[in-house]
């Protein structure tokens, strides 16, 4: 049971606009949605962090296996169905995302961007020269840098939610590894 108001008719009347337009784009709207709109400026926020870098230049399927990877180490079961299904959906493969949520890929510039993402998790964003380096080595440039970070700072804020305030998972379910 959710530690926060899920009812969205409960939701204050400056989340409503929003909230309207998360069900258009996702045909409902995700308990993680309705968790934050109890914020409208959090909602805000996190709608238009989705919304920015969603037309990022790392691309959809990257953001997706990097969602998932951070999902996985965070141990948030809503954020690890979520964005296997939008990677999903963005062309992976079931197995391209299980490697993915445990931080692995055969393709080496998705490898890298994952590496990096989970060295700045658990590390706290303490990364080194040669961190960044590998990421440039892989072929990012300062651009891809920054938005792999960006990413991760997405998917921290979004894993918080739904762990701290135990939002029911309503997508199909994927077992953490």
């Amino acid at each position: 049971m959710s530690r926060v108001n899920l009812d969205t008719q409960h939701s204050p009347s400056a989340s409503q606009p929003l909230l309207e337009q998360i069900h258009r784009a996702f045909g409902a709207t995700p308990n993680m949605f309705k968790a934050v709109s109890n914020s409208p400026a959090a909602l805000q926020s996190m709608w238009a962090a989705f919304g920015a870098l969603g037309k990022g230049t790392i691309g959809a399927l990257l953001g997706e296996q990097i969602a998932v990877a951070i999902a996985n180490r965070n141990r948030c079961e809503y954020c690890l169905a979520a964005h296997t299904v939008l990677g999903q959906n963005a062309g992976a493969t079931a197995a391209q995302m299980g490697e993915a949520q445990v931080g692995r890929s055969a393709d080496a510039r998705t490898a890298a961007a994952l590496d990096f993402a989970l060295k700045v998790i658990e590390q706290r964003a303490q990364v080194s020269e040669a961190d960044v380096a590998a990421l440039r080595a892989a072929g990012f440039g300062d651009e891809q840098v920054v938005e792999i970070l960006a990413h991760v700072a997405l998917n921290l804020f979004t894993n918080y939610v739904n762990v701290a305030f135990d939002v029911p998972v309503d997508f199909p379910k994927v077992a953490l590894k």
